[in-house]
């Protein structure tokens, strides 16, 4: 009981996070449909997000394409569970056992998991060799490559059309499930040998070099596991709208979920989280104001647009006051054990302890 008590009390930021995430989504049991779409949504954004930190927050390189791997690991999921007489008609391309059947909701979030694993494996042979701009601009080329071929490759993806009938099982509980789950294994990265050399190699890549460690490969390592991260949440997408086109899966929500991480912190697990739930709060207030509010017996709105400059106004202040997000790039703990957590950050920041 005390080793596991001592465990707990040294590894309680993801059960913390679990938790805050589970008194959210406890709104969803008092608020209407509205609320649970909202709800089901914010946590797929942060499983999308968490895998996001698990590269990015950690390597310290910002990638524009992770996106894509959504994109791929909802597509995924959408050619395993959608109707068998639609992929018979629209999707011709598909293998035969994939047309002909309809998999369930485990095949499906499978395959959304190890589809995006297996090409982000294969790009970041290529991209992890690259640092800083470079590796930025190759990712974002990365997402226009699979925008493109998404949206015209008609036997498999249906192209620029929908792809439909695909099972609406995603609620808010079982996508705050997965996003505990995503948590978890983010977590799990961070606190392993491989997270400590990779922020090492953040920190300073000349010295976590010269203390051995093996810097693209650890890069690799971070990029395949933020990949099934961000495949499985886009697995869980199409299985939340019913319907899927390749539109979505571009700049725009690129930027979000960037923003999110930025607005959070992306130096920490906890910013991440943090992040998805204070702009997804904010964009739903503006979107509230928008639609107007009554005063007086006049229905007062704010102009069309305002989600977008009120997001940019939460972006630029976040970056003028506090430059390392809500989180200051620190994790959340309890009071009485906030010390000795930030020490072993700090140890585990050296290049020396990578070695």
């Amino acid at each position: 009981m005390g080793v596991a008590m001592r465990l707990l009390a040294r590894h309680q930021t993801p059960l913390l996070l679990i938790g805050l995430l589970g008194l959210v989504a406890a709104l969803s049991l008092v608020g209407g449909d509205a609320v649970q779409v909202t709800l089901t949504e914010m946590f797929i954004r942060v499983v999308v997000v968490v895998g996001l930190f698990v590269f990015i927050g950690n390597s310290g390189i910002i990638s524009f394409g992770q996106v894509g791997f959504m994109c791929i690991g909802a597509y995924a999921a959408a050619w395993a569970t959608a109707e068998p007489s639609f992929k018979q008609i629209m999707l011709q391309g598909l293998p035969v056992l994939l047309q002909e059947n309809q998999l369930p909701f485990w095949a499906a979030i499978l395959g959304a998991i190890l589809l995006p694993a297996i090409v982000a494996f294969g790009l970041g042979l290529a991209i992890m060799r690259l640092s800083g701009t470079a590796a930025s601009i190759a990712t974002f080329a990365f997402l226009i490559i699979v925008n493109s071929v998404y949206a015209n490759w008609d036997s498999v993806t249906a192209g620029v059309s929908s792809i439909v009938g695909i099972p609406t099982v995603v609620g808010p509980w079982t996508a705050y499930a997965f996003a505990g789950l995503a948590i978890l294994a983010a977590y799990g990265f961070q606190v392993s040998r491989f997270g400590l050399m990779l922020r090492a190699s953040r920190d300073d890549e000349v010295a976590a070099s010269a203390s051995a460690v093996k810097v693209v490969r650890m890069r690799l390592v971070a990029f395949v596991l933020s990949a099934a991260v961000t495949g499985m949440g886009g697995g869980l997408y199409a299985q939340f709208l019913g319907i899927l086109t390749v539109d979505p899966f571009y700049l725009s929500l690129s930027f979000i979920t960037i923003a999110m991480l930025v607005v959070g912190g992306q130096a920490s697990l906890t910013g991440a989280v943090i992040g998805v739930v204070a702009v997804t709060a904010v964009v739903e207030v503006l979107r509230v104001f928008e639609r107007g509010i009554v005063v007086g017996g006049q229905n007062l709105a704010l102009p069309a647009g305002s989600q977008e400059i009120g997001l940019g106004l939460v972006m630029a202040l976040i970056l003028i006051f506090r430059p390392n997000g809500l989180s200051r790039g620190r994790e959340l703990v309890l009071p009485s054990a906030r010390a000795a957590p930030a020490a072993t950050v700090d140890l585990a920041a050296r290049p020396k302890a990578a070695s």
